[in-house]
């Protein structure tokens, strides 16, 4: 049975035996410790909920090392951007620490010193959300009773805004990235697909006869290396049909400028090969928007303009998830919302088309001339 016996002046030892038929003691200052330690002991095996606490001493790099080994279904970029999370921010601020001893106070202190300094909020979000992951796992495996990760909304990242080009704004970049830049733009900003998945897609994959795209492959790029490989979701695996304008664009681009055979790159680099994201940003994308006059836009933006402008065409919520490759319906929902803020500018833009109009057909009609008879009778 479980039992405080005194072991020298001030010391008090709890003793219990674990589930595992293992006898476990720990030595206190007073008696009250040992006592409430031992009840909280005797309820936590009868919850079900007790953990050895040998369990626990793995230090945080020994168990953080496990973790990334053992978890398998991490694309590679994630799994780069884990490793750099953890050696750059976990590992200096838990790593030698037992992983029983990672208190919620230590993680509010870590998380407090992160945000004191100039790192941007979503690289903290990430962070904080790894260390989740991580300790949440551990509790799950019963290495500690549960996970010290409890403060809310520590690990939400504040999405840049979403930015919307008009049609002419679109053609005028169509215009300003030249003509072996021309149809990624225009496929971008009306067909919604992704950096990666114009990077990836492949001739085969384009059937101008039935007017489709379909996205099998997207570009990834992880420490520099670029490498091709399947969608991140099920859902982003699809086709897209293409607007008619859309045909012809892009039949001369792959006659001039596609790479050849069936699984040449529709947007090969200059050089060949798949492009490079921050190239093509540098060289072309950034110097684009200011010549238009719209700095800052980012690539992706044009994706957005997509889905808004399918919205406006009437999409539903589901045809959005469907042809804009979402997996939920969070992100149609912002193309709608973007729609209605859009609906109200149209509304307001018609205010003052027909404003001049209205106002000159209510000013009252002037009087009919009087006809001979009614100058009689008058």
């Amino acid at each position: 049975m479980a039992h405080v016996e005194k072991r020298g002046p001030g010391r008090w030892r709890a003793r219990y035996r674990g589930p595992d038929g293992r006898e476990r003691s720990q030595t206190f200052d007073r008696k009250v410790d040992a006592e409430r330690w031992l009840a909280q002991v005797e309820t936590d095996k009868a919850r079900g909920q007790w953990v050895d606490p040998a369990a626990g001493r793995i230090t945080f790099e020994a168990w953080f090392a496990e973790w990334m080994a053992t978890t398998t279904d991490l694309r590679p970029n994630t799994r780069a951007l884990y490793e750099y999370l953890g050696r750059r921010y976990l590992l200096p601020g838990f790593g030698s620490k037992e992983l029983a001893k990672v208190t919620a106070i230590d993680i509010r202190r870590w998380l407090a010193g992160m945000r004191g300094t100039k790192l941007s909020k979503n690289t903290v979000a990430k962070a904080y959300r790894l260390l989740s992951h991580v300790m949440t796992t551990a509790a799950d495996e019963g290495l500690i009773g549960r996970s010290p990760c409890v403060i809310k909304g520590a690990g939400t990242e504040h999405l840049p805004e979403m930015q919307f080009a008009t049609v002419d704004q679109v053609a005028e970049l169509a215009d300003a990235v030249g003509p072996r830049y021309r149809a990624l733009v225009l496929l971008a900003a009306f067909g919604g697909l992704r950096w990666g998945e114009l990077g990836g897609l492949r001739r085969r994959r384009v059937d101008l006869l039935h007017r489709t795209v379909t996205v099998a492959e997207i570009l990834t790029e992880v420490n520099g290396h670029l490498d091709i490989g399947p969608p991140k979701t099920e859902a982003g695996r699809r086709t897209v049909v293409l607007s008619a304008f859309l045909l012809d664009e892009l039949a001369s681009h792959l006659e001039q400028r596609g790479a050849p055979g069936p699984e040449g790159l529709v947007f090969p680099a200059p050089e060949g090969g798949p492009m490079r994201r921050s190239n093509f940003r540098r060289r072309t994308w950034e110097p684009a928007t200011r010549a238009v006059g719209v700095p800052g836009l980012r690539f992706h933006d044009l994706r957005h303009s997509a889905g808004t402008l399918s919205a406006v065409a009437g999409a539903t919520t589901k045809e959005l998830m469907a042809r804009m490759g979402h997996s939920s319906p969070r992100a149609a929902l912002i193309y709608q919302h973007a729609t209605a803020e859009r609906d109200g500018a149209i509304a307001d833009a018609l205010d003052r088309l027909v404003a001049g109009t209205l106002a000159a057909s209510s000013r009252p009609e002037p009087p009919l001339p009087l006809r001979p008879a009614d100058e009689a009778s008058s």
